[in-house]
């Protein structure tokens, strides 16, 4: 039998090594877990265990390489058969806050959706298609916010192009070079959409020069080859060569599916909705998705029982690239999980009890990082902990808020505890896991019932919902920075040299010498040192010159001070004395 040469770059996924030998993924992992290994579909198995349980499944003509520089990505897609098909290009818009992402879309598929977004700010991943000259093209809107970077890099990871939105009266900002880098992480062709070209102050020449310089994008005109097409969101102007542009981009690529295979796609979205259950939007990437099929999501799985277009529609089957809104989750699956289609709902409810095992398993056994180190030491040392529970619209939001909530830098000092989370309104069992516990409940884009918020209120359990996630963080900030430790902020004033002493008792020093430089006043503190020997600390009450009260001595001038002092201090002729005062800062956190 001919020999069969499975090459990895560092690690492969328990879904790719599947593929690879061509056995079942739900075989796979019932192996991988009688080996005493809990792995899901999308974890991550290094060179040696991929070949270790190769063997243990009997495989003895498989042999492995290591490949290097491999731009295989996690999650990446299986080897394509010879019957795969054309597929519509999926394209992310990303760019800078309000450069006008959503505003091209809207344009684009001639409806509104920025004003139902809090602030005007996409604050969730949507997933659109249109035609065009008798084309499909499949669009992501993704958040712009920084708060949004875990979103957006999923974003990123699921699309074959990125358009990135650059104000042309703007230029590049913080975020636009992070959907750089996103789409060139996850191998996206890049196109530069330069909009607002109808303001006043739009320069496209200077934009796509800091384009060109800072990103290494150089225009197609100037000799590059990165398209960049200048627009109107808001008059629609150019976008037509836009839509032209992509399409191009897409037919250079040949993307392709395979539309005979089991369905297989991504988890966009999922929440709750009153009469249906669990909604959960999905991109299909591969197989035909029809109604009445079991689909398995991390740990949960599903039989779809409604399956609707991105325009609320019925929809019957779903091909490659189609975003789909459908219901029949028994639970929520996660933003960012993989599905795929089995056979029926006995297997999906054994790889779904799979995965939910290999996951709570992980969390008991994982490897100890250095923010559990952190949480460790914390303990020990009575560091304080800020408790919250987070509640979401939907999972995306849940996952983004947690992310941010995470990145907050308190230099150790406070410890960050996610007591749980969950999507939906505000419930009793919130409340009654925050109280007594210092625990702040924020709710992302919910509602908190009358009673509930009653009730939180007779137990004391602050209780804040937010719609746009920088109010959110700012409150959380503001939060932390009450637990800080003020900052202890010393300023040096002052040293004199002892030339007499008159009187030494166990608090109190009265003594004289010269200022050598600065100022010394009553209230300063001191140290008393002998040569590089501190002898002690000390209080200025009193300073007189001539015998007579004064408001301060200067450098070069003589005079007598009176100290307080916690215990008895010997001073002697020589002896320096240096004078500071302290101030105490509330610490900010950035």
């Amino acid at each position: 039998m001919e020999e069969k040469i499975i090459q990895i770059s560092g690690s492969i996924t328990v879904d790719e090594l599947a593929s690879a030998l061509g056995v079942s993924v739900t075989h796979l992992i019932g192996e991988l877990f009688k080996n005493g290994i809990m792995a899901t579909i999308n974890q991550r198995l290094d060179f040696e265990t991929a070949q270790i349980m190769t063997e243990e499944l009997g495989f003895k003509n498989v042999r492995f390489e290591r490949k290097e520089n491999s731009a295989k990505l996690p999650g990446a897609k299986r080897e394509l058969s010879k019957d795969a098909k054309l597929r519509p290009p999926v394209v992310a818009v990303m760019g800078h806050v309000d450069h006008g992402k959503t505003t091209l879309l809207d344009t684009l598929l001639k409806k509104k959706t920025v004003d139902d977004e809090a602030g005007g700010i996409t604050q969730h991943i949507s997933a659109y298609q249109l035609e065009y000259k008798g084309r499909k093209v499949t669009f992501l809107d993704t958040p712009g916010h920084e708060a949004f970077a875990a979103i957006r890099q999923h974003g990123a990871m699921l699309t074959d192009i990125v358009v990135i939105v650059v104000a042309a009266d703007d230029g590049v900002k913080p975020q636009t070079a992070e959907a750089i880098k996103f789409a060139e992480a996850a191998n996206a062709k890049i196109i530069v959409a330069i909009n607002k070209i109808d303001k006043e102050g739009a320069n496209i020449g200077q934009t796509k020069a800091q384009l060109a310089t800072e990103f290494n994008l150089n225009p197609e005109e100037w000799g590059g080859d990165t398209v960049m097409v200048p627009i109107s969101a808001k008059t629609g102007e150019n976008l037509d060569k836009l839509l032209e542009m992509i399409l191009l981009t897409a037919d250079m690529d040949e993307l392709k599916a395979d539309e005979k295979i089991p369905a297989e796609g991504l988890v966009i979205e999922s929440h709750m909705e009153t009469g249906k259950g669990s909604v959960v939007n999905l991109l299909v990437t591969g197989g035909e998705l029809k109604v009445g099929e079991f689909i398995v999501a991390g740990k949960t799985y599903a039989k779809v029982r409604t399956m609707l277009n991105w325009q609320n529609k019925p929809k019957g089957k779903a091909l490659p690239s189609t975003p789909v809104i459908v219901t029949g989750f028994k639970e929520l699956p996660n933003f960012g999980d993989k599905f795929e289609e089995v056979a029926d709902e006995k297997t999906a409810r054994k790889l779904a009890l799979l995965n939910a095992q290999a996951e709570a398993n992980a969390g008991a056994n994982a490897n100890v990082t250095s923010t559990d180190l952190l949480r460790m030491m914390n303990t020990a040392d009575n560091t304080k902990t800020f408790n919250v529970i987070v509640k979401g619209d939907v999972q995306g939001s849940v996952t983004s808020v947690v992310d941010s909530l995470r990145l907050i830098d308190t230099q150790g000092e406070i410890t960050l505890n996610i007591v749980s989370t969950g999507v939906g309104a505000v419930s009793e069992n919130d409340v009654y896991m925050a109280s007594g516990g210092n625990t702040v409940i924020y709710g992302f884009n919910v509602t908190v019932p009358n009673a509930i918020a009653r009730m939180a209120e007779r137990n004391g359990v602050p209780v804040r919902v937010f719609r746009v996630i920088y109010e959110l963080l700012d409150d959380a900030k503001r939060e932390m920075e009450g637990m800080l430790d003020a900052e202890v902020i010393e300023e040096e004033m002052g040293e004199l040299e002892v030339q007499g002493v008159f009187r030494t008792d166990k608090t109190e020093i009265i003594a004289g010498g010269q200022m050598k430089q600065g100022r010394v006043s009553p209230g300063m503190l001191c140290r008393f040192f002998r040569g590089k020997e501190k002898l002690g600390e000390g209080e200025v009450v009193n300073v007189q010159e001539g015998k007579v009260d004064v408001a301060s001595l200067a450098e070069g001038e003589i005079g007598g001070l009176s100290f307080k002092t916690t215990k008895k201090i010997q001073l002697a002729l020589g002896d320096k004395i240096e004078f500071y005062v302290r101030e105490f800062k509330k610490k900010k956190i950035q």
